[in-house]
């Protein structure tokens, strides 16, 4: 492949990016996808809607992860979720206080790109000391302090983390074979449990349950698939394109977002290019004005008082510090991740609920003692 070749084929593969990202910030605002409002729904209201419909997107996701797997067209242990490598207690931790974070700061990230289109000016405000906290954690103070506390605490696995290598290796099977019978499976499974009740039969449920895991398939076959170099032409390595990771990528915003902002305040540097997560911050965010321009649903939004401005910069800083040590957010682990059905994915999407849920609670218990 010569170097015109490669360009183009970076471009497209930036462009086909930018679509899916576009179609997933329209959907969001299309039909509420949000993470963290499924768990306030449930907690406040005993309304499992939001829920069933994330179950969903799961469902999807990792039925065709895991088929593409079986297909042999990508692996697993080539994302940064599903390495040999299980930083267990940097997902306890980390998605402890990414989970905490996202209540006080109304939404994780992709919410808060999502209400950012929607004409939210505290969502700018959030993602910008996200950006900032992150890019702190990847690179910064905060970085220094992950690396050497958190991430050193680690379970190192023979092979792999998700549980399809896992199995095969105990089975003595081929991991393809049971990455596609267990997505099966798995999805099945969730399928069945999102239709058992009738709100899980909604046209607008399947709508952004569905849609928003098929965005997930197929941001994982542009990265992983068409993006993907056997034998790189300069380094002659293999080699996934336009990927900050170096891995293949799908959808995530707590990384990506301190990357768009280092993109932004150094876009003279040449040596700052595009990425698959950066083109996806952007693209949320006009896929969530076009449908809320269209739907008359663009409103202006500031804060409300110097509490409320207090409450979201905490909840963005955490959610920046956090987000990176977890290595992924409500949709970079929560979908993305637990689509691959790695341990580590697992892990922090538990504790990212527990966090919501510990400040969801902690809310409610300042309201009582405020009443």
């Amino acid at each position: 492949m010569d170097e015109a070749a490669l360009s183009a084929l970076t471009t497209t593969i930036l462009w086909s990016a930018f679509a899916l990202a576009f179609l997933f910030g329209a959907l969001a605002q299309r039909t509420r996808f949000c993470t963290m409002g499924a768990i306030a729904d449930v907690a406040n209201m005993g309304d499992w809607s939001r829920v069933r419909m994330w179950a969903l997107a799961v469902a999807v996701a990792i039925v065709g992860f895991n088929t593409m797997v079986g297909m042999g067209w990508i692996e697993a242990g080539k994302s940064i979720y599903a390495g040999s490598q299980l930083l267990w207690l940097s997902m306890i931790v980390g998605g402890s206080m990414f989970g905490f974070g996202m209540v006080l700061a109304s939404g994780c990230g992709s919410k808060n790109l999502v209400r950012l289109g929607g004409g939210s000016l505290k969502a700018l405000v959030v993602l910008i000391v996200l950006g900032i906290s992150g890019f702190a954690t990847l690179k910064g103070i905060t970085a220094v302090l992950r690396v050497r506390t958190v991430d050193t605490m680690t379970i190192l696995l023979p092979r792999g983390q998700d549980l399809p290598t896992l199995l095969a290796s105990w089975l003595d099977l081929s991991a393809p074979r049971v990455a596609w019978i267990l997505g099966m499976v798995i999805s099945a499974v969730l399928i069945a449990w999102v239709l058992r009740r009738p709100e899980g039969r909604r046209v607008e449920l399947w709508l952004g349950g569905a849609g928003i895991g098929a965005v997930i398939i197929a941001m994982w076959w542009v990265s992983g698939r068409a993006g993907h170099l056997a034998e790189h032409p300069e380094t002659l390595q293999e080699a996934f394109l336009a990927t900050n990771s170096h891995r293949m990528e799908a959808l995530s915003f707590a990384a990506p977002v301190a990357f768009a902002l280092d993109w932004l305040l150094f876009f003279s540097d040449v040596s700052k290019v595009l990425t698959i997560g950066i083109v996806s911050v952007f693209g949320v965010v006009l896929g969530s004005a076009v449908v809320a321009v269209t739907t008359h649903a663009f409103r202006w939004e500031g804060f409300a008082n110097a509490e409320d401005l207090a409450n979201h910069l905490v909840g963005a800083t955490l959610m920046g510090v956090g987000g990176v040590t977890a290595l992924g957010c409500t949709v970079g682990q929560g979908l993305s991740g637990v689509s691959t059905l790695s341990l580590g994915s697992l892990l922090a999407l538990a504790f990212i609920v527990a966090g919501g849920v510990a400040a969801l609670r902690y809310q409610s218990w300042r309201l009582d003692r405020m009443a």
